[in-house]
């Protein structure tokens, strides 16, 4: 199963020019496992075709080699029948321009083991929980809320969003939906172009980093989140990351690790 497509599209759905979820599922083989927060990793061979639009690239060398790279999970890891995906589309890339180029019912390559460490599994369940993304660094956050976000309880879950414009805002829909429904759930979309926008913004309008100085969750939750009540998620955008950690560190949150545990979770993935 090393290098044979062992996966088949179940559906590509296009979010917005650039942005798109693929739900994969395995061909005659059982999805391991997983925390929600992992990472799985696709491929495709060089020679599969390009999307349209995406910059041309050079013949490969071996073009039955395959392309490999990680993207976060978004689907809960307690739906076995496949995957769920979030990826945009770097044109000049090797591997997204041909993942846009799949249709339901194509196939690809799935790894058949699933790792990483950016999950919830270090959080104590009595902490609040936020989670800070840009772009598609919200997936692995939909699976973490479509696992384990339980609606009613004291324990608090937010999700903060940042995205250049309101049509790049995945899972929007889904999200304020929890927002409407769930008391102890908080969703806060937040984007950087409003002027951009075909109709006028109402919302937050800005960067994440921007955004949590004017403390919005104190807002909502009554309370200012501290590293002795809240742990906090980052993933997305470099530079986000690099503001907010300095930021949270310099509210006393420490950036965890098995040998050094701390309140601040920060996936890098760039």
């Amino acid at each position: 199963m090393d290098n044979k497509l062992n996966a088949v599209v179940l559906q590509h759905i296009e979010v917005s020019p650039g942005l798109a979820i693929l739900r994969v599922a395995p061909d005659d083989w059982v999805l391991p496992d997983f925390s929600a927060g992992q990472f799985a990793v696709l491929a495709l061979p060089g020679s599969a075709p390009r999307c349209r639009f995406c910059d041309p690239q050079e013949k490969p060398a071996d073009p039955d080699k395959l392309i490999k790279r990680a993207y976060s999970i978004a689907s809960s890891s307690m739906a076995r029948e496949y995957l769920e995906l979030y990826i945009v589309l770097v044109p000049s890339g090797a591997l997204t321009p041909r993942l846009f180029a799949l249709k339901s019912g194509d196939r690809l390559w799935l790894s058949p083991k699933i790792s990483g460490i950016f999950t919830l599994d270090d959080v104590p369940a009595d902490k609040h929980v936020a989670l800070l993304s840009t772009g598609t660094g919200l997936a692995p956050y939909m699976s973490m809320l479509r696992t384990k976000l339980e609606c009613g309880v004291e324990r608090r879950f937010a999700v903060i969003h940042g995205a250049r414009h309101s049509w790049d805002l995945g899972y929007r829909s889904e999200l304020r939906t929890l927002d409407r429904l769930c008391k102890n759930f908080d969703y806060i979309p937040v984007i950087s172009r409003p002027n951009e926008e075909a109709v006028s913004w109402a919302g937050e309008a800005g960067y994440v980093q921007d955004l949590w100085r004017s403390a919005p969750l104190e807002q909502r939750w009554g309370f200012r989140p501290t590293p002795d009540s809240t742990h906090i998620f980052l993933c997305g955008n470099p530079q986000m990351i690099e503001t907010m950690t300095e930021m949270l560190q310099s509210e006393g949150y420490v950036e965890h690790s098995r040998k050094t545990p701390g309140q601040l979770y920060v996936e890098r993935y760039w």
